[in-house]
């Protein structure tokens, strides 16, 4: 049974190390920081955050996130493009209710956020793979799906992907703008790892083509600040930034977290927030050269290319199942997420995702140990009479 008086989502059982983990270290939450700026608005004394918020989000934090990112992206953003959520998976929820039905048909990249696939399923869709490699979606065999299949949208993490780590190149991205033009294939960008860039930076994101009204993209303060406040946004064309806020559940209950909003705009104001990523850079990035060295010492075995941006390490262990040898990491301690829950089709059973966003270097370090003699006791138990 689980504990009552938890708040977390995720509770790791003590002396586990849970390198599966997709989200930040307690200490890299910035409790001072939003401590500060909700001091600061409730001296404000500005009821109106405490009023039902308006549908496409309060104008004041609009405008604050869209000069965030101008500077942030490189091109001008205007605030009239941007809406409010909760969230990058209520934002996904949210475009599941307003443009499927059940049982159609939405294209995802193989392999692909597992939390997204369980979104879609839940509506009842028809997950169709597109397959990836390391230039990101492979646009050729999407040009040949879209011959066979009529999706109600594309669904995909062009910057330090979920789990895989590649990066969609910018000749890529320009294909399958075009693609989506000639198809009128409405494109999901999730775009939560863009600011998380260590050794390269990523082409421009997707926000950049909002003339097209059929291009989206989603971004999201869980990574860059805090999951706990459940805000991001969506960046699109005004035309389906008005479809969004005009629906049901808005005009019910009004804007998504008006109140949360208005102490993130007080943090972006302030600077705070740039400074929070950059810190969050610096410490990921050591983080991900720690996690290379380890597994280049104590895994050898294993085939990966070292992520460029984002949380998350994607390991082929060839001949091993690593869902069946999850289930003997227990009682080593450790604990990863397997290949096969990202593959929408029953697929990737040799491959693993390892997190570099839970744990400080020497706990990564000591995890990695443990999965090395994990692996190594089955392969000794295999090998015996």
């Amino acid at each position: 049974m689980s504990n009552p008086l938890h708040t977390a989502q995720i509770n790791t059982p003590d002396g586990v190390i849970d390198l599966g983990r997709g989200d930040p270290q307690f200490s890299l939450l910035p409790l001072e920081l939003i401590r500060q700026a909700a001091g600061m608005t409730h001296r404000e004394s500005d009821r109106e955050i405490l009023q039902y918020g308006a549908e496409q989000g309060g104008g004041r934090f609009r405008l604050a996130l869209a000069d965030f990112l101008s500077e942030g992206y490189g091109f001008p953003v205007d605030a009239d493009t941007l809406f409010v959520t909760s969230g990058i998976s209520s934002a996904l929820d949210l475009f599941c209710t307003l443009f499927t039905l059940t049982g159609d048909t939405v294209f995802v990249e193989e392999p692909s956020y597992f939390l997204a696939l369980r979104i879609f399923t839940d509506h009842g869709l028809r997950l169709v793979s597109i397959p990836t490699d390391s230039s990101g979606l492979v646009v050729d065999l999407l040009e040949e799906a879209l011959v066979v299949h009529h999706p109600s949208f594309l669904y995909l993490i062009p910057a330090f992907q979920n789990p895989s780590g590649h990066t969609l190149t910018q000749e890529r991205r320009e294909r399958l703008l075009a693609i989506s033009k000639e198809h009128n294939l409405l494109v999901l960008a999730d775009e939560v790892y863009q600011f998380l860039n260590y050794t390269i930076q990523p082409p421009k994101c997707f926000g950049a083509y909002t003339d097209m009204e059929n291009v989206v993209s989603l971004g999201s303060f869980s990574k860059i600040l805090a999951p706990g406040l459940r805000l991001g946004w969506v960046q699109a064309n005004p035309k389906l930034i008005q479809r969004l806020a005009g629906c049901g559940l808005l005009e019910s209950g009004g804007g998504m977290n008006p109140f949360t909003s208005a102490i993130v705009r007080l943090i972006i104001e302030s600077g705070g927030l740039r400074q929070n990523i950059d810190h969050l850079v610096q410490v990921y990035f050591t983080r991900v050269k720690v996690m290379d060295e380890s597994l280049r010492r104590h895994l050898p075995q294993a085939e990966y290319v070292s992520p460029h941006g984002g949380y998350f390490f994607w390991l082929r262990l060839p001949g091993i199942d690593t869902q069946d040898l999850r289930q003997h990491a227990s009682a080593h301690q450790v604990d990863y997420r397997p290949g096969i829950l990202f593959s929408s089709q029953g697929a990737l059973r040799d491959y693993l995702r390892l997190s570099i966003s839970f744990y400080d270097g020497d706990e990564i370090d000591e995890a990695v140990q443990r999965l090395a003699q994990c692996l190594q006791t089955q392969k000794d138990n295999a090998a015996s009479p």
